[in-house]
């Protein structure tokens, strides 16, 4: 039996523009495992503080958390190995594309416009979908994340957005190894990026990395 291909439909909470006035730019945020779009939902006011006009999407992951009694995932963890987990996060590949495209389309919005982030297993989805796009979102933001399929990458990058990755030196779930991993093939493959290990911080996102976030998004001229 083939597996279904088709691709699965997300909603979740929204936010947003935090002036009330016209949507200039669309931001994804994707939860951790277990976790559903309320989880970052949170992040918006700040977000919106950051970029003026911008919408804030957190959908919710297409599958029940297969490790938790409640809360979402974007593909399962329960195997660890790397085709594995490059099977499930090409899965959610299918799912997030044609969700990203229609609520762009749904604002008038171009790829240009688009913002893609995520926490945790939400920012190894952000890494793997924004890099493969058809064409490039302004760039891609990843808290406490890994880069799946690194191997892969130079026969399956599309575009090259400006990266930012903000790890924990002490997250416990996922190593600090995996953003220093992240950053060096990111920068060999010529993409942009902006990498900071953050000591004393676990699994979470903290003020210092939404201050990183606040100052990545001046670099790349999306916030003023």
């Amino acid at each position: 039996m083939q597996p279904d291909t088709r691709p699965r439909p997300l909603s979740g909470p929204a936010f947003g523009p935090l002036s009330g006035g016209a949507v200039e730019w669309l931001v994804v945020l994707l939860h951790g495992l277990g976790a559903n779009g309320n989880d970052l939902l949170s992040l918006a006011p700040y977000i919106g503080q950051m970029v003026p006009g911008a919408r804030v999407l957190c959908p919710n992951g297409p599958e029940p958390c297969d490790m938790a009694p409640m809360g979402r995932q974007w593909f399962s963890l329960l195997d660890r190995d790397g085709a594995a987990l490059y099977r499930g996060v090409a899965r959610a590949r299918i799912d997030l594309d044609p969700f990203l495209d229609a609520a762009l389309a749904g604002l008038g919005l171009a790829d240009d416009r688009l913002i893609l982030g995520g926490f945790s297993q939400g920012a190894m989805t952000a890494l793997h979908v924004g890099l493969r796009r058809a064409h490039s979102p302004a760039c891609i933001i990843a808290y406490s994340g890994a880069l799946i399929g690194r191997n892969r990458l130079d026969n399956e990058m599309t575009c090259h957005p400006p990266v930012l990755i903000v790890h924990g030196a002490e997250d416990e779930v996922v190593s600090a190894d995996s953003a220093r991993d992240a950053e060096r093939t990111l920068l060999a493959d010529g993409v942009d990026v902006m990498a900071h290990v953050l000591p004393g911080l676990s699994h979470a996102i903290d003020p210092r990395g939404l201050a990183l976030t606040a100052k990545f998004l001046q670099r790349i001229g999306v916030a003023g």
